[in-house]
């Protein structure tokens, strides 16, 4: 621009001198105008930019607080829950343990028992006829309790009390009222009294016997195949032997478990024919697929 003015002072007059100073200055102000506006903006934008990094900052410290909690307060639940999986597991497995060696001889004395029935049957014909003798000897000498018939809560007969001393025979009766009037809990504890004090009497197989019931009734059929398996091993010529392998089966049933249950029914059958329980498994397995 100031060349071109220079260029044309030659051919101008002092009039269009003046307007060409005034329109050059004018340029120049607005030029420094121009540049203190971009001054600015560019403080502006600087500024800007450092409340939005100041506030990026702030929230981005706030978000990874608030994600540090949330950590914190899931690791601590996890392990709560890690806690309370591996209580679990441990209360699990102390039952377990036992049915786990429960199914695995109860596997074992299938197969030895297909290879010794033959030599049973003499053995088994000489049990039935003691059993015979023994339920005559029981209607001689005892009789149910009124009271406790009128109060069966199933279908079953209850078991006749046993000829025996007249102390076990009144702690047996206590127990025996106390399942049938319905306290199942004080009923498993008297029995298991009885049991200590009274461990190889007449009834001690039968007070062994009505531990698992309590289990079974209850629903904790696991502690209540135990129960009846210690009817089976300390007990093995009473005469609850064939209830007790019915009614386990009837608790593998319950949970599942057909293979053995079907087992067991068959052995009751095989061994004890003429049992009431025989009659009761035959039936069993027939609906069993």
């Amino acid at each position: 621009m100031v060349g071109v003015a220079m260029g044309l002072l030659g051919c101008a007059t002092p009039k269009d001198i003046n307007i060409l100073d005034r329109d050059i200055q004018q340029l120049y102000s607005k030029q420094t105008a121009i540049q203190k506006e971009n001054d600015s903006l560019k403080n502006e934008l600087a500024a800007l930019r450092a409340d939005l990094r100041a506030d990026f900052t702030a929230e981005t410290k706030k978000l990874q607080a608030d994600l540090s909690l949330r950590l914190e307060t899931l690791q601590s639940q996890i392990q709560n829950i890690s806690t309370e999986m591996e209580e679990h597991k441990i209360f699990l497995k102390q039952p377990s343990k036992e049915i786990d060696r429960l199914r695995e001889d109860l596997a074992s004395r299938t197969r030895n028992f297909e290879e010794k029935n033959k030599a049973h049957e003499e053995n088994i014909k000489g049990m039935e006829g003691r059993l015979k003798a023994l339920e005559g000897k029981i209607d001689r000498m005892t009789s149910k309790p009124p009271e406790v018939e009128k109060s069966i809560p199933s279908k079953e007969s209850p078991v006749e009390l046993k000829g025996s001393s007249a102390g076990a025979g009144d702690l047996y009766r206590d127990a025996y009222e106390s399942f049938y009037k319905g306290d199942i809990e004080g009923a498993r504890r008297k029995f298991e009294a009885f049991l200590k004090q009274y461990p190889n009497t007449e009834l001690s197989d039968n007070a062994q016997f009505w531990i698992g019931e309590t289990y079974f009734f209850r629903k904790d059929f696991e502690k209540a195949i135990l129960e009846y398996e210690k009817t089976i091993v300390k007990y093995p010529e009473g005469d609850k032997v064939p209830a007790a392998l019915f009614k386990q089966a009837l608790a593998f049933l319950e949970l599942g478990e057909k293979t053995n249950a079907k087992s067991l029914l068959k052995r009751v059958i095989e061994r004890y024919p003429h049992s009431e329980q025989a009659e009761m498994a035959k039936k069993k397995l027939e609906g069993i697929r």
